[in-house]
């Protein structure tokens, strides 16, 4: 019986014990959320350490040579000279109408559209598509 009371007095004295609370505040980490500012540096150096994308700039300044640079320039005009004869051929004098043109391997939908006559160019050996708005 002694014991009985012993462990009912310890009971109740360590019950209040396990109820005890706190208040619990959430703190924000980010800056963007109203978190501290100095966590900034903290969070975009760590962002960067886990991004495994590498930017490529994609554009090269260096000059080619002379002979490289007339080569390209020559392949540029037979071309459009050729495109131009093709056109002519197809067309005559009179402007794009409406119809779909095959070249080749290439597919030329013309068709009117609200912003003006729309192109849509399909290359069908690669599937690669380009569309030209020609405003009214």
């Amino acid at each position: 019986m002694k014991k009985l009371k012993y462990i009912i007095a310890t009971l109740l004295i360590s019950i209040p014990c396990l109820f005890y609370a706190q208040n619990v505040v959430y703190k924000p980490i980010n800056p963007f959320f109203g978190g501290d500012t100095f966590n900034y540096q903290q969070l975009l150096a760590s962002a960067n350490a886990q991004n495994s994308f590498e930017e490529d700039s994609g554009f090269s300044f260096d000059q080619g040579s002379d002979l490289d640079n007339f080569t390209e320039s020559l392949n540029r005009q037979l071309l459009n000279s050729l495109s131009r004869d093709l056109f002519q051929q197809e067309f005559g004098d009179s402007a794009l109408t409406e119809g779909t043109y095959v070249f080749g391997s290439l597919v030329v939908e013309i068709s009117p559209s609200n912003a003006g006559l729309l192109v849509n160019i399909l290359d069908t050996s690669t599937g690669e598509q380009t569309q030209i708005i020609i405003p009214n």
